[in-house]
């Protein structure tokens, strides 16, 4: 068995959404390592196309919003527009909302529960023309969902969409899992911990904080998340079907968790 090749992405074709920063960009840059070729995608055009410059040659911009169906149909046409096959769809972009019980508005339910959940889905259907045509029985197509440790756990930050939307896309990983197996596209999740990021900023600014709360000592390192999405995207996670890989540290099976961790 060649290991080399197994864990190899040369020559797969892969879409990132929010790809451009944070969790995202480290897929990314695991991903370009390994020899695909990448497009990152976000709502913000310049951001992505910087980005996209930084990472080099092999990486592509292609700016969207995947809130709406609207968005996600017109990304999958742009990627449509410059691939005919996707071997690698990584449902990344993700937004959070913090607000107290009494006052959380129905903007900060809507507008996470679309980009996390309605967003994943209607994404991920538009995009099946492209996914099918690169999957065969030998080389499946993949889809990876990012969750969170969230949607496995309760943390007392007062991020009710959040919290719901990420327990919302292990389970949806699950059924969606089910059917795209029958196409040969493997869909999987992640469900990150502490990793430094726009997003969770409590691990950005104060590690040496999070990190007390962690069993493995630390916050999370970029390669450890591009090693998860490699495994799962590549022919090593060909027999992972509707998992959801929680990539923390330990903090969701501590037997005595210590400090919290914001997203």
């Amino acid at each position: 068995m060649d290991f080399n090749k197994l864990f190899s992405l040369e020559g797969r074709v892969a879409l990132v959404t929010g790809g451009h920063r944070g969790i995202g960009r480290m897929i990314s840059e695991g991903f370009l390592a390994q020899g695909a070729k990448v497009y990152i995608s976000g709502r913000k055009a310049d951001a992505c196309e910087a980005a996209a410059a930084e990472m080099g040659d092999n990486c592509f911009s292609v700016p969207g919003d995947v809130s709406t169906v609207e968005g996600c149909k017109a990304l999958a046409a742009e990627i449509a527009n410059h691939e005919d096959k996707l071997d690698i769809l990584i449902n990344n972009a993700g937004v959070a909302w913090g607000e107290e019980y009494l006052s959380f508005p129905e903007a900060g339910w809507d507008k996470v529960m679309d980009t996390n959940v309605k967003g994943l889905f209607f994404l991920t259907q538009a995009l099946h023309p492209q996914l099918k045509a690169a999957a065969s029985f030998d080389r499946p197509a993949k889809v990876v969902n990012i969750a969170s440790i969230d949607g496995f756990k309760v943390n007392p930050w007062e991020t009710y969409s959040y919290q719901a939307s990420k327990a919302a896309v292990v389970h949806l990983t699950r059924k969606m899992a089910s059917k795209l197996v029958s196409d040969d596209i493997i869909m999987s999740g992640i469900a990150p911990g502490a990793f430094a990021s726009n997003m969770n900023k409590a691990a950005r600014d104060h590690e040496n904080t999070v990190e007390k709360g962690i069993p493995a000592k630390r916050i999370g390192r970029p390669e450890d998340m591009a090693a998860a999405a490699i495994y799962l995207s590549s022919s090593a996670g060909d027999y992972v079907v509707g998992t959801t890989l929680i990539v923390d540290g330990g903090v969701v099976n501590a037997a005595n968790p210590g400090a919290t961790i914001e997203p």
